[in-house]
């Protein structure tokens, strides 16, 4: 266990800047918009202030703020931001990212979960916090083979009893949802309860009522429309890195047009959800670390894995709760549906943000953590 600071030298900022420079941006076809990938004048305007306005430094020292360690497991680094606040050890929360984000999607609720009385709140409500990089990702080290959300959850496991918490709480979207629920079902000890914001493991259940049909149709009907990075990810991560590798402007389209189009943008434009310093600090995790190409392989160890589904016959008896935020990229279940997967003993339905809540909604994300916690 050693403690760990991000580090970007000169040379290397200096050497991304000139790639960038470089990019010989493609004709913007007609509809030069969202609807067909990255919006060409947003990816360009926002690399012109990646060159020329973006503090790297500042956005080093902000990912420092908080103490980092990494420790090696089953051969794999793994890096983990590690708070101890006001519960004193009390109270672990371990909080789990996904793709395309980073532990920077935590950053904004870290304060207000890990020191409450400092942001309003009461001190009894304070958790510790462990925020790993999951293997591949960001200041984690690269597995020596794809490694997926099953595998992940025993990895975050040992994490967290070396550092002391034989009993836990854990809280995920996206990808981290998936690693929540497979501790739920492999390394239900370890967990006091689990709170997702996406449902990716599913029970093996077929949908029955006129609801959960209309659900399953919409589901799919998003999947087409939003889930062709999915696809290729999971089945042709090779050929995908070698379009992407060196290439930071790529990396930055691929990735941000998933922050667009995962975004609840009905009250306010996309400028307004996230800044461009948000953005670009969860790129520069991945360009910096080399990162992009592994992380996709998550996808394809998904499959070989089988982490979408829950076996035959089995279903999740830790306490769950879920909070449904209105998420683009996945409409969520019916509750019933859900039930036969999971102990669900909290249900909240949000009114606002998306796929990224930690980031786009802090304050309704840390109210519905409070009342989970509080409630058990």
């Amino acid at each position: 266990m050693q403690p760990f600071t991000v580090t970007w030298e000169k040379t290397a900022l200096d050497a991304l800047r000139a790639r960038i420079r470089r990019h010989p941006f493609p004709p913007a076809l007609p509809r030069p918009d969202w609807t067909h990938g990255c919006d060409p004048g947003f990816i360009e305007d926002l690399c012109g202030y990646w060159v020329d306005g973006f503090d790297a430094g500042a956005a080093a020292a902000d990912l420092n703020r908080h103490p980092q360690i990494v420790t090696e497991i089953e051969g794999t680094t793994i890096h983990a931001v590690h708070v101890v606040g006001e519960a004193q050890g009390r109270r672990p929360l371990l909080l789990v990212h996904g793709w395309p984000g980073s532990t920077f999607e935590f950053w904004q609720v870290i304060g207000p979960l890990a020191f409450p009385s400092r942001h309003g709140g009461r001190a009894e409500d304070a958790f510790d916090l462990v925020i790993p990089s999951l293997p591949g990702f960001g200041f984690s080290g690269k597995p020596a083979h794809p490694v997926g959300a099953r595998t992940t959850a025993r990895l975050f496991d040992t994490l967290m009893q070396r550092l002391g918490y034989r009993r836990y709480l854990a809280q995920g979207g996206d990808w981290g949802s998936a690693v929540c629920s497979w501790l739920a079902l492999e390394h239900p000890a370890s967990l006091r309860s689990i709170h997702l914001n996406f449902m990716l493991v599913h029970p093996r259940a077929t949908p029955e009522t006129a609801e959960e049909k209309a659900w399953a149709t919409a589901r799919d009907k998003v999947q087409f429309e939003l889930g062709a990075y999915a696809q290729l990810q999971g089945t042709k991560p090779r050929s995908l890195g070698y379009a992407m590798a060196d290439n930071p402007v790529a990396q930055a389209a691929w990735i941000i047009e998933r922050f667009h189009d995962w975004s609840d943008r009905r009250a306010k434009p996309f400028a307004q959800v996230f800044s461009r310093d948000q953005l670009l600090t969860n790129v520069m995790i991945y360009v910096m670390n080399d990162a992009f190409v592994s992380s996709t392989w998550y996808y394809a160890a998904a499959i070989a894995e089988g982490v979408r589904q829950m076996p035959e016959g089995a279903r999740i008896t830790v306490p769950t709760a879920f909070a449904a935020f209105p998420d683009p990229r996945s409409p969520a279940p019916p509750r019933r549906w859900a039930e036969r997967g999971y102990d669900i003993v909290r249900w909240t339905d949000q009114p606002c943000g998306g796929h990224f809540a930690a980031m786009e909604e802090p304050g309704l994300f840390v109210d519905d953590l409070r009342g989970w916690a509080g409630a058990l």
